[in-house]
């Protein structure tokens, strides 16, 4: 238990520029707590204590504003920044070096106690306020931007935009005419749209007008002609 803790705080001084200290990042950092409550939680969820599960995943989202369920298998190396309003649904597995902003819901679509959450893989970076619906796998090394809304299935080494996300990058290669990820500064898709849109219509207006004036033209000099 202390070596998961000491590696969750190792991670956070790696990833986070605002950890100063261990002592700092134990004190102030909820994502650390939530993993340590989880930790615990989940052993007693396997051991079939499944009400004392869920009564300790509870306190934990009472204390640390993160609920991770005490069925979801967490990997190595997670990083939950911030963490107010993550949500990790039960049948949730997250692989290992996955980093979380805050408000991320890893939710399900299923009514049935079956595989109904996501599965993400290693080395995953999901933005503040995506959400992740059904159960289905997140590549290996994909990020998803901040925002965005996924319900399907995507590739390894990806980047989604968008609602619904939309694979935008693929091994570093563009694979639509979409948009560039910018984790604090994502582009509107349909703002985008928009402006594409409007500088169609400003080169229409302006063939138009030049086929007017050629018509007037043509005009004037038919007028002209004897």
């Amino acid at each position: 238990m202390f070596e998961d803790l000491r590696r969750d705080i190792r991670v956070v001084l790696e990833r986070d520029p605002a950890a100063r200290s261990p002592f700092e990042v134990l004190l102030c950092y909820p994502g650390v707590h939530a993993l340590a409550f989880h930790r615990v939680a989940h052993r007693l969820w396997q051991a079939r204590w499944r009400t004392l599960a869920r009564f300790m995943s509870h306190a934990s989202r009472f204390l640390t504003g993160i609920e991770i369920h005490p069925g979801a298998r967490i990997g190595r190396g997670l990083f939950i920044d911030h963490g107010m309003g993550v949500v990790i649904g039960e049948t949730a597995e997250v692989g290992d070096n996955v980093t979380l902003l805050q408000g991320v819901t890893l939710g399900g679509t299923s009514t049935k106690r079956e595989k109904r959450h996501p599965t993400l893989g290693n080395n995953v970076v999901v933005g503040a306020g995506a959400k992740i619906i059904g159960a289905f796998t997140i590549g290996d090394g994909s990020r998803i931007g901040a925002g965005s809304v996924v319900v399907r299935e995507v590739p390894a080494n990806c980047v989604v935009v968008g609602v619904p996300g939309r694979v935008t990058y693929r091994d570093g290669q563009r694979v639509t005419a979409g948009i560039d990820l910018n984790q604090t500064d994502l582009p509107d898709p349909v703002a985008k749209t928009m402006e594409q849109l409007m500088d169609r219509i400003r080169a229409l207006e302006a063939d138009l007008e030049a086929l007017r004036k050629l018509v007037d033209r043509a005009g004037d000099i038919k007028e002209d002609s004897p």
